[in-house]
C-alpha cells in the first residue's frame, strides 16, 4: 500500500465514521481518532458485505456499498461509545 493509499483510507474512513456517528443514536463520547478507526474498519466490512450481495461494483457512485459502510459505521460507533465509556468509568 502506498502513502497515497493510506491517506485515502484515512480520509474515506473519517467520512464514513462521521456519517456513521451522525446516524448513531444518542451522544457518543469518543475521540475523533476512534471515530476514524471505526470508519476505516466499517469501510472494509461494508465493502465485503456489498461484495457478498454482488452490489460492490455499479456504474457511477456505489450508493448501496456506501449505505452498507455507513450502517456498519453507525453500529461500530455505538459499540465503541459504549465500550469506551465503560472503560473510562472503570479507570
Amino acid at each position: 500500500m502506498t502513502v497515497t493509499g493510506i491517506i485515502t483510507a484515512i480520509i474515506i474512513g473519517a467520512i464514513i465514521g462521521i456519517l456513521g456517528r451522525a446516524l448513531a443514536p444518542g451522544k457518543q463520547n469518543i475521540p475523533i481518532w476512534l471515530t476514524i478507526v471505526v470508519g476505516i474498519v466499517a469501510a472494509f466490512i461494508g465493502t465485503a458485505i456489498a461484495q457478498a450481495f454482488s452490489v460492490s461494483s455499479t456504474n457511477g457512485i456505489d450508493w448501496i456499498e456506501l449505505l452498507f459502510q455507513v450502517v456498519v459505521a453507525a453500529v461500530g460507533v455505538t459499540l465503541a461509545a459504549n465500550l469506551y465509556g465503560r472503560n473510562r468509568v472503570n479507570h
